[in-house]
């Protein structure tokens, strides 16, 4: 993408993908948790996390969106598309769950308490691109996106929520427990 806008400055990036999965990860009660944090805590702790999950996506082959506050987006297949970025993705929210737990593991050996996470992933259509003049930013957008923000809202702590798409196209590679029928915002069951 950075070589694309240096050949051609002004050039609209804008790239529909058919099939990219999008994995949303969220600190569970964050907002009570970092009001009785210090600043240099609060960003301390938001940065040893998220730098964990930066290696871990990119370990995978994912593209990290952006943090949104507590939350976490990544995408897979995306600049470059390929075959494997619903296992691809899927794999790196277990090992960012895995991270957790040790975290927290050793916070409350500290007698500290640690956050919990939960994660939620969708497979599908996005159209992906850059927008604005200054601090320009890659991101995605679609249909795609609201289903993975979805699956995480309906996501139990310490759990990663895939959608059928996403468990469809990984299901040979991924021990995966059926949860049922969840109804979710603007899209129902």
């Amino acid at each position: 993408i950075a070589a694309r806008l240096k050949e051609n400055p002004g050039e609209i990036i804008a790239d529909e993908n058919a099939e990219v999965t999008i994995i949303f990860a969220d600190i569970v009660d964050f907002t009570p948790k970092a009001a009785r944090m210090t600043p240099e805590e609060l960003v301390r702790y938001l940065n040893r996390i998220f730098s964990a999950f930066d290696a871990l996506t990119a370990h995978h082959g994912l593209e990290k969106i952006k943090t949104i506050g507590d939350a976490y987006m990544a995408a897979g297949g995306i600049p470059i598309s390929n075959a494997t970025n619903a296992t691809d993705t899927v794999l790196a929210a277990i090992e960012m769950q895995n991270f957790m737990k040790k975290w927290k593991a050793k916070k409350e050996s500290q007698n500290e308490k640690a956050w919990e996470l939960r994660i939620g992933i969708h497979t599908g259509k996005v159209i992906a691109g850059v927008v604005g003049k200054t601090k320009f930013a890659y991101d995605v957008w679609g249909d795609t996106v609201n289903v993975a923000s979805r699956m995480e809202a309906t996501s139990e702590p310490w759990k990663v929520n895939i959608s059928r798409l996403t468990y469809e196209v990984s299901n040979d590679k991924c021990n995966c427990e059926h949860r049922g029928q969840i109804s979710i915002k603007h899209k129902g069951p």
